[in-house]
């Protein structure tokens, strides 16, 4: 067993005993502040989206070509039909004082063959871009949300050779285009879970497209720089508390060099169950079944844990600065949670440990909410993140309905965070349920 483990499973026993004890947990978590202070007027308070999950009407794509050849995923429809209600949607989000908008500009759409651009999606791209700006945010652009074009998926997709010089191909036409507009850039969305669906899907082989987004990202961080003097630009890496390095660390090494920011994306907490049978299966050589998962919206909510993940990145790259690109909260079709947890007391709870990690010292410069509203899941609408909320399957009219989060999030944007007073509405969870072995071993101390 891992020596950062067994010391783990110490912490764990000398927690057990203290409650026994006193009745509180010694290890329980990061103790409270005693203050917060404002994350000051020039915080980039955010809403993301993307393409293929909210535009409707997508061309065709490696995604559409799962989703056709897959009979466990749901039909993707019309989405939640952003290409026709993007104006009002943006207007949502200015509307609660976000200073910044995510999208994803699909290669999918702009190149529909080979050698061939699409002049009709590039000036609807245009127009999205420019009302974003006219709403007085921030576009924040993403190059790769995990699609690429149908043709591009029949060459062999990652494992096509020419797969490279296609997407920079497709990357140089988009910031030639839109980088006057003084955009924050992703260049690839979460690599490793990429990687992992493309595998799995057939598309690519996990060495080889690992070292290939290395080489797209690369390359997009210099010529985005080579057309926009002072440009931030990351690859949003998806926080996995208790095994961060394990999973995303051979990607952040290797784009160290070329990151102005970076992006974090972050949900759940860790899952001790599922990491202990994992472990054994691996320590036994024994090919044991899969374990069962928790559903995305019963998966461990430990706002705490933001925290960790951004101190993870402060001492990795110190003086950094750091962006939440993605967080959010899931719910099963829109109804409330059984735990009594609302979208709202989950904003509350994660500004909280937002606003401690700036009191730390942590360089955070911006945080996005996913989503908007809802959108396809990568499969499915049942998961909901959106702060309005759209029912696909039963509503026509694709109705955008206000949940508790948006007055929420305005009151937060418009006050720079939480009050001083402010208390999470739930206490942290034992360490090993945080991110181990940091939660447990290097626990926060007040500010």
């Amino acid at each position: 067993m891992r020596s950062w483990l067994l010391r783990i499973v110490s912490a764990v026993f000398v927690a057990a005993a203290s409650v026994s004890l006193v009745g509180t947990p010694a290890l329980a978590g990061p103790p409270r502040a005693a203050a917060l202070s404002s994350l000051g007027s020039g915080f980039l308070w955010g809403v993301a989206s993307s393409g293929f999950q909210s535009e409707g009407g997508a061309p065709d794509s490696n995604w559409t070509r799962y989703i056709a050849r897959d009979r466990g995923l749901e039909p993707l429809g019309n989405s939640v039909d952003f290409a026709d209600r993007y104006q009002s949607d943006i207007g949502l989000a200015a509307d609660m004082g976000m200073r910044v908008f995510r999208i994803g500009i699909e290669w999918a759409r702009l190149q529909p063959a080979p050698g061939v651009w699409d002049q009709r999606a590039f000036r609807f791209y245009d127009s999205v871009v420019d009302s974003i700006v006219r709403a007085g945010m921030r576009p924040m652009i993403t190059l790769d949300h995990w699609v690429y074009p149908g043709w591009e998926a029949s060459r062999g997709g990652w494992r096509n050779p020419g797969m490279v010089g296609d997407w920079l191909a497709d990357m140089r036409a988009v910031v030639d285009r839109y980088s006057s507009r003084n955009p924050l850039w992703v260049t690839v969305n979460e690599p490793v879970a990429y990687i992992r669906n493309e595998v799995r899907e057939g598309g690519a082989d996990a060495d080889r497209m690992l070292s290939e987004i290395v080489d797209v990202h690369n390359a997009s961080y210099d010529y985005i720089h080579s057309k926009q003097p002072g440009a931030r630009v990351t690859a949003n890496v998806g926080y996995v508390a208790g095994a961060e390095d394990q999973v995303n660390g051979a990607f952040v090494d290797r784009i160290a060099a070329r990151l102005d920011y970076v992006g974090v994306d972050y949900y759940f907490g860790f899952d001790p169950a599922q990491s202990l049978y994992g472990a054994i299966g691996r320590a036994t050589g024994s090919a044991l079944p899969t374990l069962p998962g928790p559903r995305i919206w019963e998966m461990p909510l430990r706002t705490e844990g933001i925290y960790y993940a951004l101190q993870h990145y402060s001492r990795r790259f110190p003086g950094k600065p750091l962006y939440v690109v993605e967080n959010g909260m899931p719910t099963e079709n829109g109804r409330p949670r059984g735990d009594g947890y609302t979208r709202s007391d989950h904003l509350r709870d994660t500004v909280y440990w937002l606003q401690r990690a700036k009191a730390a010292g942590m360089n955070l410069i911006g945080y996005n909410y996913w989503s908007l509203t809802d959108n396809y899941e990568w499969g499915s609408y049942t998961p909901r993140f959106g702060l309005y909320t759209v029912d696909v399957r039963t509503d026509p009219s694709l109705t955008r309905r206000p949940t508790d989060g948006v007055g929420a999030y305005a009151q937060i944007v418009a006050a720079g965070g939480v009050p001083v007073g402010y208390r999470p509405t739930r206490a942290p969870a034992l360490c090993i349920f945080v991110d181990p072995p940091a939660s447990c071993l290097d626990p926060v101390v007040g500010p």
